[in-house]
């Protein structure tokens, strides 16, 4: 058979039972990886919406007393907020968004002449230029003695620093996938150099240098990785677009209203998609390097071995 036909073996085997699991093994760990990142994605992406409607909206609530005309309390209050500088608009939520606001605890039906329900006045402020909170707290109640402000900075903090620590928590387990997959990637290799040591060893003892034999590895380790990370990152992919088309359909529900005032419309956004790009990028390039470099290694302690011996 002429030279043209024949096909060098590569060292390490293009396909076995220990590669095939490496590669679910990675595809596994790019899917959790990038649903991680896209749970930090999105709750990194609400707190930031949160964050901004504390500048953007304050809600003043009217408490229902006995003598107090609330249609007529709400249109004072509305006045009242509008009449200070940094205010754009007061707007009374109307008592069909009441109720459909107390649906999803109430149940739908509700009266609210017969139920002691708040009402409320939403005002929009101006970001650059806000009102003084102090003293509109003070004028309405003055005026309206069951009335109180809301500029929502207490509890919109606390869901704030939860999101935070939430984000930290996810990319410190994004750390621990991450490293999770080197090690396996690391066991893999020497598995490989294990089942073909025979051959690496004279390779390296005829004079084959350790770059030549470690750029087999990394080539070989490369094409996995990228192959495993593909799977899991296209996987992922699937599940947060299957996501956010179930949540899309089912928003009209109050229900669904709460958790869409809370987390948006659980859509990871483009900076979510580019980064599960980054994921299947990183762990196929990981993967090389760390073959690479246990490769490099391992030749080393042999040649320290053949020195100690010699």
């Amino acid at each position: 058979m002429g030279a043209s036909h024949r096909r060098t073996s590569p060292i390490v085997p293009e396909q076995n039972v220990a590669g095939r699991a490496l590669v679910f093994v990675i595809a596994i760990m790019t899917f959790l990886s990038c649903l991680t990142l896209g749970a930090v994605s999105l709750v990194r992406d609400t707190a930031s919406v949160w964050e901004s409607q504390i500048s953007r909206e304050a809600t003043i609530q009217i408490r229902p007393v006995d003598g107090l005309d609330m249609e007529q309390a709400l249109a004072d209050a509305a006045r009242i907020a509008s009449g200070f500088a940094g205010v754009l608009n007061a707007r009374i939520v109307d008592r069909a968004a009441t109720a459909r606001l107390l649906e999803p605890w109430l149940g739908s039906g509700l009266d609210l002449d017969e139920l002691p329900v708040p009402r409320l006045v939403v005002v929009r402020i101006d970001e650059t230029a806000p009102p003084d909170f102090a003293t509109m707290r003070s004028a309405l109640t003055s005026q309206i003695q069951s009335a109180s402000l809301d500029d929502h900075r207490t509890w919109v903090d606390r869901l704030v620093a939860m999101a935070h620590t939430t984000v930290t928590i996810g990319l410190a387990v994004l750390v621990l996938m991450l490293s999770a997959t080197t090690l396996s990637v690391v066991f893999a290799t020497r598995g490989a150099m294990d089942g073909n040591g025979h051959i690496i060893e004279v390779l390296h003892f005829v004079g084959a240098e350790a770059r030549f034999i470690a750029a087999e590895f990394r080539r070989h380790f490369l094409w996995t990785g990228l192959k495993g990370a593909l799977v899991g990152g296209v996987l992922a992919v699937l599940v947060f677009l299957a996501f956010g088309w179930w949540s899309s359909r089912n928003f009209a529900t109050p229900e669904a209203d709460q958790a869409s005032a809370l987390f948006g419309n659980f859509a990871i956004g483009l900076s979510g998609y580019i980064g599960v790009a980054l994921v299947v990028l990183v762990i196929a390039a990981l993967t090389a390097a760390t073959s690479h470099f246990t490769v490099v290694r391992s030749l080393s302690e042999i040649d320290l071995s053949q020195q100690a011996s010699s």
